[in-house]
């Protein structure tokens, strides 16, 4: 306890009962209000505490709108005290109609009845049940209602036989009293039936003192059941006396006179003698008493459902835009710097056109001679794989003839240098060695290349 006192501040007691005592806390820290549920009884290690029924429950039911939350476990292993931290409701409906001379209107009696079989249901298809429904197991905050102290809960998949004496006494369902320990999950049903009664009729609907009463008080109401039903209860009791006096029973409509028939038709269902005929949690939540609630939660699940839809869509859209967003980027760091080319009046540039050069025959008769002499030619490699002819220097240049051609010069002896002009350095090799005549001959020389579409060499 006295690491409760260290963050919480208690502030006055709730309620107790055989195991427990729970507490009204406030957070020293942010000032918030909680409910300790202090055990009273003490435990050795922290595996133990993990192993505690109620804790495992209480883990794998929520979270659910009608299902107490548990928000801490604080165990001292010096004192082997433990306390449950768990939020805090205003009241249980025991405290809501005890001492109250008018019924509670219908609509809210509806309300907290949808959202208790809602939390029973929640409970039996995660594999537990409760086996201790009733109104103080029953808490309230203004419109909302949730299930807490799972303290006696079980496993549905569970062997039989369990402990018979489970159960407050006026909750307890036939099979309970009957058997030794051969009871399932729908024990709950009739302890929500018995429940609902009580909300509407504010006073218990089988206030047993005994055992034998409490078979008696439930046989006053809904008669004697038929031989077959507690033959099957007999097979499965020991040392139990079942002549039980033939009864019709008064029936519930006498006590309900302000209730709307389907409420006590929903009674009667859940309160049915033989659990293979009593109503489960789905199938009473499908009743027609609860169409409204029914009919609010659909259009609140397609509603939440299109915001869900809406919520996904525009994330998205925001991550595909972000994406873009990135690949540009990327797109223009990684980018390669190009130099500008303009396009001309006539055509396109030279460093992205091919060089090409006109055919022989349409040289000028003082080169043909040249053109034919294979063996003395050099070639220049412009990068274009074109090889270009070793032109004597004559007095007019092709440019006169052919316009708008590029022209350029070099000069060179044996091996002529690149020029500067020139777009990267070039080679110039002889195919086979000069002969006598032309080993010595150097000098100026001056040619053009003819960039004209449609010609080859």
């Amino acid at each position: 306890m006295n690491v409760v006192m260290q963050k919480f501040r208690v502030l006055g007691k709730k309620g107790e009962g055989t195991f427990s005592e729970v507490l009204k806390c406030q957070n020293i820290k942010d000032g918030s209000y909680w409910a300790c549920k202090k055990m009273k009884q003490h435990y050795e290690s922290l595996d133990q505490v993990n192993n505690l029924r109620e804790i495992q429950a209480m883990r794998r039911l929520s979270p659910h709108p009608n299902i107490l939350e548990l928000e801490e476990v604080i165990f001292d292993k010096r004192s082997g005290t433990l306390v449950l931290i768990c939020e805090l409701m205003d009241m249980n409906i025991y405290e809501l109609i005890r001492g109250k001379r008018h019924y509670l209107p219908e609509r809210t009696v509806k309300n907290y009845m949808y959202q208790l079989c809602k939390s029973v249901d929640h409970m039996h298809r995660n594999g537990i049940f409760h086996r201790d429904v009733k109104p103080e197991n029953i808490l309230i905050r203004e419109d909302v209602l949730k299930l807490a102290d799972f303290g006696s809960c079980r496993s549905v998949y569970s062997k039989q036989p369990y402990t018979e004496y489970i159960s407050t006494r006026w909750y307890r369902a036939p099979e309970c009293l009957l058997t030794d320990g051969y009871y399932g999950y729908k024990m709950d049903m009739w302890s929500v039936g018995c429940v609902f009664f009580e909300i509407l009729s504010l006073h218990p609907l089988f206030p047993g003192s005994n055992e034998v009463d409490q078979i008696a008080k439930i046989h006053d109401i809904v008669g004697t059941p038929e031989p077959g039903v507690l033959n099957k209860l007999r097979n499965k009791a020991r040392g139990m006396n079942f002549n039980f006096p033939s009864k019709k029973g008064t029936g519930m409509e006498r006590l309900l006179p302000h209730a709307p028939k389907e409420a006590i038709e929903l009674i009667y269902k859940l309160c049915a003698y033989d659990p293979e005929e009593r109503l489960s949690a789905k199938q009473s939540l499908r009743h027609p008493y609860f169409k409204e609630y029914r009919d609010a939660d659909r259009r609140a699940a397609a509603a939440n459902k299109a915001q869900k839809e809406n919520e996904i869509k525009n994330l998205q859209i925001k991550n595909e835009t972000n994406n873009a967003k990135n690949t540009a980027a990327k797109e223009e760091k990684m980018e390669i710097v190009r130099p500008r080319v303009e396009l001309s009046k006539h055509g396109p540039p030279a460093e992205i056109t091919p060089l090409i050069f006109p055919k022989a025959q349409s040289l000028p008769a003082q080169i043909q001679p040249f053109r034919k002499r294979k063996k003395k030619r050099y070639e220049h490699n412009f990068g274009t794989g074109l090889s270009l002819p070793r032109v004597p220097n004559h007095g007019s240049s092709l440019a006169s003839t052919y316009h708008h051609a590029p022209t350029f010069s070099t000069t060179f002896k044996y091996r002529p240098s690149a020029s500067t002009f020139l777009p990267s350095i070039h080679s110039y090799k002889p195919k086979k060695a000069p002969n006598q005549s032309s080993k010595h001959l150097f000098g100026q020389y001056q040619f053009s290349m003819l960039a004209k579409r449609g010609s080859d060499f």
